[in-house]
């Protein structure tokens, strides 16, 4: 009998690499399951449940992003800022004044509740326009949720 090794991938041991995505007609909720795969590198054949496997996600484009159905006028995001009662706001709302927070909660809560799962986090970067700060990591273009 001979005996199989697994591999496991250890920090520092990978590249990570840089990814361009554009957000614009995209349903929110398959844009963000899809971006959180990569950040955590199961698209990767060294996928590692413990270590951070995963690449730099840039999106583009956060204001033009879709819901399915009634969704802008439906959903509403709550939060809790220390005082008494919670503030919220619809969908629609805060498309019109924070867009980038969409994807970014979207996201989050499909990645790991751990420290590990905030540092995934720290790779992903949303901007409201076409413009980005992140040319000279040469993110390479990626089309994500493309099944409406």
């Amino acid at each position: 009998m001979i005996a199989q090794r697994t591999y496991m991938a250890k920090p520092g041991e990978l590249t990570h690499e840089w990814w361009l995505v554009d957000a614009t007609d995209k349903v929110v909720g398959r844009l963000a399951s899809e971006i959180a795969m990569i950040l955590m590198g199961k698209h990767r054949p060294t996928y590692t449940p413990h270590v951070d496997t995963g690449d730099f996600v840039v999106v583009t484009h956060a204001e033009k992003v879709v819901f399915t159905g009634r969704k802008w006028e439906n959903k509403r995001y709550t939060w809790f800022t220390g005082y008494t009662g919670l503030r919220s706001a619809t969908a629609a709302e805060r498309r019109e004044n924070e867009p980038e927070l969409i994807i970014r909660e979207a996201v989050r809560r499909m990645l790991p509740k751990s420290k590990l799962g905030r540092k995934m986090l720290d790779k992903l970067k949303v901007y409201r326009g076409g413009e980005h700060p992140h040319q000279a990591q040469n993110p390479k273009p990626l089309e994500l949720g493309a099944g409406n």
